[in-house]
Parts: structure tokens; C-alpha cells; sequence
């Protein structure tokens, strides 16, 4: 019995300080993106110092103090970090610091690098005798997401231009696909299939509708909750080729629409430019190819880029769902009538 009693004791104390872990790391996390919000010495948000060097700080620091007073599993290294992290990302949504969007995009780069730091912060507990020592690591650790912050942006901070192209194969000819690009008319929800970037808040296209026929023409493209761009035609090859610029009409659209951090025209991401191109491929089939162009710019393009072209393709790939569907619907309904007024004339004979 007295065994037993020592075993759930030892289990109690290694919960709470894994516990206790934990809540400093969303502590220092919570108090590192409010310092960041207000820019404090160079340091913000859209940094490595913050997206980089916070989540290890976090890891290291939840298992540095766990480690230093009860020696700790190695598998609890790596996961263990995850608990403040998420925490920390679940905070500032509570306090409105960070939407959805930003929280989805950043925690896999957050939580393996909390991981990192994780097993630092048990190397560092585990192999630090002095406490001197001790103390001078815990300080500089702490202190860590700060280094950057007075020369990283001339440095990394680098401007990208992205393309990102889909394709898709509809059984319709090229005149009746080129009929429902230049034009998109409404768009019913049963039309739009539902994917990732959807789930997490990025706007639904409602339409884009056509000035004029023409180079010069313009579309205006709307999105949910007041996303709008303005198109201006810049290629006009009928049954061909349909390209444009883009132009986020910032004018017009709500702040609450997405976060400021990946918000379109702002200073980190912007849509430019877009383009479909029909290729036939006989057999009344026609190869649609929609590609676009972005920008980008951030001290960590190496990271974002695999978000944004993640979330054009996403949205390209649906828009081509939705004209696939319509094309092959009219398509298929002359033929499908034609069809039955043969049937019903020789029946009549």
C-alpha cells in the first residue's frame, strides 16, 4: 500500500509540474504576442523572432523547469510543448489578438518548433549544474524571441512573386467554357465544394461580372463578407486566352474580414494578376488552365509561401469546379433534347 501511495504521489508531482510548465509557457506566449501588437523595439507579429524563436522559447522554457526539479521522459520533450503552445494560440483568439486564419497557418510551424525548444529546455535542465549557469541560460532563453528584432528586416525581409496554376479537363468545346469565364454569374452554394481553406474563414466567390467584351474590360469579382477586386483585361483572345489584372478594392472591404496578417492588397500578401488559357483537346473536350499571380512579403517566405500558394490553388481549384459543372451541364442539354425530339418524331411516325 505504501508503494502505491508513492507511486501516485510521484505521478501527482510530475503532472503538476508539467502543469505548472505549461502555464508559464502560455503565459510568456500570451505576453510576447501582446508586445508584439504594440511593436515594441522593432519587435512585432510578422517577424522571426516572434513566428521562429517564440514557440521554441515556449517549448524550452515548459520543460526546462519540469526537467530541473524531476528528470522528465524524453517523449515528454516533444509533446509536452505542444500543451502551452496551443494554449497560447487559443488565448489570443479569446482576447481577438489573432483570428482563425492566422492561428490554422502558423501552429504546425509553432508546434514542431516548440518541439525543438522542448528538447533544449530538457537538455539544458538535465545537463546545467550551476545554478549560475542555470539562471544566465534561463535569461537568455527568455530574452531569445528579442534578438532578431533590430536587424532582421533589412536582412530577410525579402519580396516574392508567386505563380500558382490548375487544370482541368471539361467535356464541353471551347466555346461554350470561353461563354462562362468571361462572365461568372452567381455562384450557389451546392455549386462550390467545400475544401480546407473554406473551413477555416477565407470568403466563398459569389460572381464577376463583365463591363465590357474586350481588352479593357472590366470584371468586378466579389467574395463574401465584402471581399471585392477589380479585373482589368488585358488579353482578349476568344476561345483562347482571358487575362487581367487584380486590383483588391481595400476601399471597400470590412477590417473584420480576414486578419491583418494575411489580409489581400496589405503589406505582407496581394492577388495581381490572373489568367485562363483553353486548350482543346478534341472530342469536345477543352483543357481549362486558371493560373494567377501574388506577392509576398515577409522575413519568412520560406514558410508562408507553401500557406499562400496553398490557398490559391485551393480557391483556383473550386472556381474550376464550379465552371466544369456548369459547362458540361449545357453541354449535355442541347444534346439531351435533341435527343428526345428524334425520339418523339419517330414515335409520331
Amino acid at each position: 500500500m505504501f508503494e502505491f501511495d508513492t507511486a501516485n504521489a510521484e505521478k501527482r508531482q510530475r503532472r503538476e509540474l508539467l502543469l505548472n510548465g505549461a502555464w508559464l509557457g502560455i503565459l510568456y506566449g500570451l505576453a510576447l504576442r501582446i508586445l508584439a501588437n504594440g511593436h515594441l523595439a522593432g519587435f512585432e507579429v510578422m517577424s522571426l523572432g516572434f513566428i521562429g524563436l517564440m514557440p521554441f522559447a515556449v517549448g524550452c522554457l515548459t520543460i526546462y523547469f519540469a526537467e530541473v526539479e524531476r528528470a522528465q521522459p524524453l517523449w515528454r520533450w516533444f509533446i509536452i510543448p505542444w500543451l502551452p503552445m496551443v494554449g497560447a494560440l487559443l488565448a489570443t483568439m479569446l482576447v481577438l489578438l489573432e483570428g482563425a486564419i492566422c492561428v490554422v497557418l502558423f501552429a504546425p510551424l509553432a508546434l514542431a518548433l516548440s518541439s525543438v525548444g522542448g528538447m533544449a529546455g530538457g537538455l539544458a535542465g538535465r545537463f546545467i549544474r550551476s545554478r549560475q549557469a542555470r539562471r544566465a541560460t534561463l535569461a537568455c532563453v527568455m530574452f531569445l524571441p528579442f534578438f532578431t528584432a533590430t536587424w532582421e528586416k533589412p536582412v530577410l525581409h525579402q519580396l516574392e512573386l508567386r505563380r500558382v496554376e490548375n487544370v482541368i479537363d471539361i467535356q464541353a468545346p471551347p466555346e461554350v467554357v470561353w461563354r462562362n469565364i468571361e462572365r461568372v454569374p452567381a455562384i450557389g452554394k451546392d455549386e462550390l465544394p467545400k475544401t480546407w481553406a473554406g473551413r477555416i474563414g477565407f470568403p466563398d466567390p459569389i460572381e464577376a461580372t463583365l463591363s465590357h467584351e474586350g481588352a479593357g474590360g472590366v470584371r468586378n469579382a466579389t467574395f463574401e463578407r465584402g471581399l471585392s477586386f477589380i479585373e482589368t483585361i488585358d488579353v482578349w483572345e476568344p476561345q483562347q486566352r482571358l487575362g487581367f489584372t487584380i486590383a483588391a478594392n481595400t476601399a471597400t472591404i470590412p477590417p473584420t474580414t480576414l486578419d491583418e496578417h494575411v489580409r489581400v492588397g496589405g503589406e505582407y500578401f496581394d492577388v495581381l494578376r490572373g489568367e485562363y488559357r483553353l486548350e482543346p483537346l478534341g472530342n469536345g473536350v477543352t483543357r481549362l488552365h486558371l493560373s494567377s499571380e501574388h506577392r509576398l512579403a515577409t522575413d519568412f517566405n520560406w514558410y508562408a509561401h507553401l500557406w499562400t500558394d496553398a490557398v490559391m490553388s485551393d480557391l483556383q481549384w473550386r472556381i474550376l469546379q464550379v465552371i466544369k459543372g456548369r459547362c458540361e451541364n449545357q453541354n449535355h442539354s442541347p444534346q439531351r433534347a435533341q435527343r428526345s425530339a428524334e425520339r418523339d418524331y419517330f414515335q409520331s411516325a
